[in-house]
């Protein structure tokens, strides 16, 4: 079995987004901690989506538009995802939304983790509401989350500090992360298998 692909998606497009600070950190953590998976950060501007405008439900897996097969080809090479989410009026993201609602097949049977940041309560409410969309889509989201404070942990608002207890947090959400990947890796092997 490979080594796991892990995409960490950052989930915001918002002019003077924190959520590029957030993301390369933990691709630079990640990489820094782990070498037994593959970390590619995967931005959401280099994937403008409208907002869902194909005919058919994803689940049908029959896309027209060049914007959703690029998207998909894209998911497809992963086998688990890091989600970077703000946190916007309580949840997550519009745009990150938008980006799991346009495909089904290409999340089913892989692992998640989710990275939260935002003023109030450090991203946590859209954390546990992207969550909820995973779910429906069949992926597994480990328990473990990491949650940045913009007030405590970037300094006056705009450069993220993060600290030794963000590194054990991420830490232990890759032991999981990585671990389910792997077992979800072998489930999807199984599936092909029994369909040929």
């Amino acid at each position: 079995m490979s080594n796991l692909r892990i995409g960490i998606i950052l989930g915001s497009t918002r002019p003077g987004r924190r959520g590029d600070q957030v993301a390369q950190w933990v691709l630079d953590t990640a990489r820094s901690l782990r070498n037994d998976a593959e970390f590619e950060l995967v931005d959401l501007l280099d994937f403008p989506l409208p907002h869902l405008d194909e005919p058919k439900p994803a689940s049908s897996g029959i896309y027209e538009n060049d914007h959703t097969r690029e998207w998909s080809a894209k998911i497809d090479t992963f086998d688990a995802f890091i989600f970077v989410t703000p946190e916007y009026n309580h949840t997550t993201s519009g745009v990150l939304k938008n980006a799991i609602d346009f495909l089904n097949r290409e999340w089913n049977d892989k692992a998640a983790a989710i990275v939260g940041y935002g003023a109030s309560a450090s991203g946590l409410r859209a954390v546990e509401n992207v969550r909820l969309v995973l779910s429906e889509v069949q992926v597994a989201h480990v328990r473990q989350n990491v949650a940045f404070s913009l007030v405590h942990d970037f300094e006056g608002f705009t450069t993220l500090q993060a600290t030794q207890q963000h590194v054990g947090q991420l830490e232990t959400m890759l032991d999981q992360l990585i671990a389910w990947g792997a077992a979800l890796q072998s489930v999807r092997e199984e599936k092909l298998a029994v369909a040929a």
